[in-house]
């Protein structure tokens, strides 16, 4: 069961959090946006992490190559 909130109390928490939000906005920059942050960061994941796969496949040939000899 949910308790009742007033339209007087939501109308102050969505105030309480459209203040949070302008502040976090003026952190991050007027022309920043979080969703493309956000997703420059996956994106940024992705490459590490190819990288690091091929860097391990690297490493591993490089095992069997010596073991081999």
């Amino acid at each position: 069961m949910y308790a009742r909130t007033s339209a007087k109390k939501q109308q102050e928490y969505i105030a309480k959090l459209q203040v949070e939000v302008d502040e976090l906005q003026k952190r991050l920059g007027p022309n920043e946006s979080a969703e493309e942050i956000v997703s420059r960061h996956i994106k940024l994941l992705h490459r590490y992490n190819e990288a690091k796969d091929a860097t391990q496949v690297q490493i591993r040939f490089s095992f069997l190559r010596a073991a081999a000899n």
